[in-house]
């Protein structure tokens, strides 16, 4: 069984010891019930990772005895999703999803047509919506035994998405807009010799013609996935499968 994944601020070096304590140490030795000589790895979320064996077992805390320490390097390419806000409980499944399907950074978005809103002339809620998707990213990213937690950033508005569209476009990367009308299916065409993708995905009620034709006009290309029509909280996982399948992303296992 593959090891299991623990995060840290700083990696320790190769050779020394580490203790694991705080909320990792309190959940290694209580729920998950560590024992001396079990191994684990340590990741610092960026990349890092440190293959550890348990050396001392206390009251919420494991003593380690740290065998190697190695970096893993970044996917190519770099994917990033623009997902626009959907409502309720699908707000949190979309970021679980993506995580777990491999995505590098996400930019939530509020979109013409979300029923969510996070900001309004009235009140703002972006900050506590950006620190609860961190949190879900944060999670899925261990479950998932990745050795990077993908980046959240702030709330953007559709101004701020088509200027980083523009962005992504000069610099030579991909922008596909994933839509269901699009008369294109997404294929390898779009990804060769990419550095870099962004997938944009609308809400529950579709992304509006104006959006869309502002992304394009930003150098944009909308995109479908398939015959079927798939849910907001689906739409980027299902497109990170069929990137890995197209590039290199998938050339590498999970951590073990």
């Amino acid at each position: 069984m593959a090891a299991t994944v623990f995060y840290v601020d700083t990696l320790p070096e190769a050779g020394g010891t580490a203790v694991l304590d705080g909320p990792e140490g309190r959940h290694a030795s209580t729920v998950r019930r560590f024992g001396v000589g079990d191994r684990l790895l340590l990741s610092d979320t960026r990349g890092g990772v440190a293959d550890c064996a348990v050396t001392a077992v206390g009251k919420d805390r494991l003593e380690l005895l740290v065998r190697t320490v190695d970096r893993c390097a970044p996917a190519r390419p770099e994917v990033t999703l623009v997902q626009a806000l959907p409502k309720s409980e699908r707000s949190e499944l979309a970021v679980d999803l993506a995580t777990e399907a491999g995505v590098d950074r996400i930019v939530p978005w509020q979109a013409v047509r979300c029923v969510s809103r996070w900001h309004t002339g009235k009140l703002d809620k972006s900050a506590k919506g950006v620190a609860r998707w961190r949190a879900v990213a944060h999670a899925a990213a261990k479950q998932s035994r990745r050795a990077y937690v993908p980046e959240v950033t702030e709330l953007h508005t559709t101004a701020m998405v088509v200027e980083r569209v523009h962005a992504q476009v000069r610099a030579g990367g991909a922008v596909l807009v994933l839509h269901e009308s699009a008369t294109t299916a997404l294929g390898g065409d779009h990804l060769a010799g990419r550095d870099a993708v962004t997938l944009v995905v609308g809400p529950e009620g579709g992304l509006d013609d104006t959006e869309v034709a502002a992304l394009v006009e930003a150098g944009a290309r909308a995109v479908r996935l398939g015959p079927t029509v798939l849910r907001t909280s689906s739409a980027a996982a299902v497109a990170l499968g069929a990137i890995g399948v197209l590039t290199d992303r998938w050339t590498h296992g999970p951590l073990e």
